[in-house]
């Protein structure tokens, strides 16, 4: 059995978000992460292997300097690394990138006993599409949403959140998840972890590793093979700073009230 996680690296958002000119983001001037939701994707992973014993491979798709992300979660404990990566790429949407990765995990090779754990979606794109894409193109079952899982021999079975309660789903490997953040705290790094996650296996997959995978069709990767893109990036005006009203309940509703009528609100 193995578990692949899918990860990405990210703009931190919690700076300044740089915008370029022409309306696109400006990621090479800003700071990066890992996605957070990811990381509740990783940590579910782990967790399977500790009840399992089972292999863990962290697969990301994204430039060189995606390796140092890849190295931490290896830290954590995965067991292996693979970054796709190459110009031929970039660009990608969300089904364009689904693709990628799926041809990725299919070329490393899907067992029927594997799980494919993912983020709920990632802070720069909040589509939460690329994980349920990734399934759709490698023909299993996905289940959304977890905020439990519980793995038993090929039976998966998932706490699934919904907006007004909870829904049981049991389904039978191979299958992906996408994790919430409700699901799980991911740990940290391990002393051991650090001093030897360069000796675990590390492997990139660029186009010509994956051009003959069924999936990879220069026509619809890339750039011009996404049927979507982002027209423009801008940062939202930020919020006037709040003002605290203090008193007892007639002065403080007193005071709103003047405040209200003198910005002709009332």
């Amino acid at each position: 059995m193995k578990a692949f996680v899918c990860v990405k690296q990210v703009p931190d958002t919690s700076g300044k978000v740089a915008v370029r000119d022409d309306g696109i983001l400006d990621r090479a001037s800003m700071a990066t992460i890992t996605n957070p939701d990811d990381m509740n994707a990783v940590e579910a992973a782990l967790k399977v292997k500790d009840a399992t014993g089972c292999k863990v491979i962290v697969v990301c798709m994204g430039p060189n300097p995606a390796a140092g992300m890849l190295h931490e979660i290896l830290a954590m404990g995965a067991d292996e690394a693979i970054l796709i990566s190459g110009r031929e790429f970039g660009g990608s949407d969300t089904f364009a990138t689904s693709q990628i990765i799926a041809a990725g995990i299919q070329h490393y090779g899907l067992d029927d006993d594997d799980i494919i754990f993912c983020g709920r979606q990632a802070i720069d794109g909040d589509t939460a599409q690329v994980g349920p894409q990734i399934a759709e193109k490698l023909h299993i079952p996905q289940i959304s949403y977890a905020a439990d899982v519980a793995v038993d021999g090929r039976k998966v079975t998932v706490k699934r959140m919904l907006e007004d309660g909870y829904m049981m789903i049991e389904t039978k490997a191979p299958c992906l998840i996408t994790c919430i953040k409700e699901l799980n705290t991911p740990r940290y790094m391990s002393v051991k972890g650090i001093l030897e996650f360069d000796q675990k296996p590390y492997y990139v997959y660029d186009y010509n590793e994956l051009k003959d995978e069924p999936l990879i069709d220069p026509d619809t990767i890339g750039l011009k093979g996404s049927p979507t893109n982002v027209y423009k990036s801008f940062t939202p005006p930020q919020k006037g700073v709040g003002r605290m009203l203090e008193g007892s309940g007639k002065e403080t509703v007193d005071e709103l009230f003047g405040i209200l009528t003198g910005k002709h609100i009332l």
